[in-house]
């Protein structure tokens, strides 16, 4: 899009803004160039051109030191045409947030020392819900995907449970087909949609997938360093749905057992998503309610985090990964995802 903005000397300057259609711009008396309405951390860069034909540049031209040629002339290009182009830092994508780069390095009590390094990404708030796994789930079954699990639940806003690695690899390629993105996983060169396959995952790709282990933990921590737990080194049930017991030192809960809030019908005792004070990140029950796939393997076995609504303090330590076959189901298994 471009807007004649006014006048400079006898000749019109323009701007041109490459990604919304409400953008001001304008000329200052004190001639500077103004461009508002657009998003907060937009990078700018002003470009020039003397010639429509020619292109525009950013670099700065120089008015003096110059030399006549042989002719005794001297040609200068003047910057007449301007532009301000605009790269957008990146949308906020529904329910997730931005985890930073960075590096995070503690030692962390009963599991030692640790280096984690990790490039930004986002991740999804909270674990994936029934109802959004249903909602790609039967979009995906409609679009030639296969699942092994149609995947369970205590409620629509609980999170889903009893999928396995491979479904939620494949519900994620469905997601990401969905919103037009590309999917991250494929299995001989083609999209990953049937069957038990190991594939490849594109981590350059815009779909979404499961976390790194790497990945999850930096994220868990939420900026804090060598803690036990995305807020600290204790814990208690009004911090994440498990199972208290006095044989943790650390476990300082004034109610014991399963959670008293969540252990009032049948199994599983799950807590909605979304339940608790979120960590640093912003993201919720990164400890607690149920265990989340992550994408590393070894061999057909793959890890699992956070611990879950039956699993003792020490199962929901920031530092412990569990490996399970990645065909495992149990009713306190389910994950969340993350992307570029």
């Amino acid at each position: 899009m471009r807007k004649r903005i006014g006048l400079l000397g006898s000749l019109f300057a323009w701007v041109t803004i490459i990604f919304a259609e409400d953008i001001m711009v304008s000329w200052a008396s004190n001639g500077v160039l103004n461009a508002s309405g657009m998003e907060p951390g937009t990078l700018c860069t002003l470009e020039w051109t003397s010639s429509l034909i020619t292109g525009f540049t950013s670099g700065c031209p120089k008015f003096e030191g110059l030399v006549a040629d042989s002719n005794g002339t001297v040609a200068i290009a003047i910057p007449i045409f301007f532009r301000i182009t605009g790269t957008p830092a990146g949308p906020i994508l529904e329910g997730m947030v931005e985890i930073p780069a960075g590096t995070n390095s503690g030692n962390d009590p009963g599991f030692g020392v640790y280096l984690l390094t990790v490039n930004s990404f986002y991740m999804d708030r909270t674990e994936v819900s029934k109802a959004q796994w249903d909602m790609i789930h039967n979009w995906a079954v409609a679009n030639g995907y296969e699942f092994d699990n149609a995947g369970s639940s205590k409620a629509p806003n609980h999170p889903v449970h009893t999928v396995n690695w491979y479904d939620c690899v494949k519900w994620c390629n469905a997601r990401s087909e969905k919103e037009g993105r590309t999917p991250c996983y494929t299995a001989n060169e083609s999209v990953y949609k049937t069957g038990q396959s190991l594939p490849d995952c594109n981590f350059s790709a815009a779909g979404y997938r499961l976390p790194t282990s790497a990945e999850w933990e930096y994220a868990a921590r939420g900026g804090l360093s060598g803690k036990r737990f995305p807020w600290g080194d204790a814990i208690t049930h009004e911090a994440a749905n498990y199972y208290s017991s006095s044989e943790y030192s650390y476990d300082t809960s004034a109610t014991r057992g399963y959670h008293p809030s969540y252990s009032t019908e049948d199994s599983p005792y799950t807590s909605p998503v979304g339940s608790f004070l979120p960590n640093g990140y912003g993201l919720y029950n990164m400890a607690g309610n149920v265990l989340e796939w992550c994408w590393d393997s070894s061999a057909s076995s793959r890890i699992i985090r956070s611990g879950s609504w039956r699993g003792y303090a020490y199962h929901l330590h920031c530092g412990l990964a569990q490996w399970y076959e990645a065909d495992f189901i149990r009713y306190s298994v389910g994950f969340r995802t993350v992307c570029r």
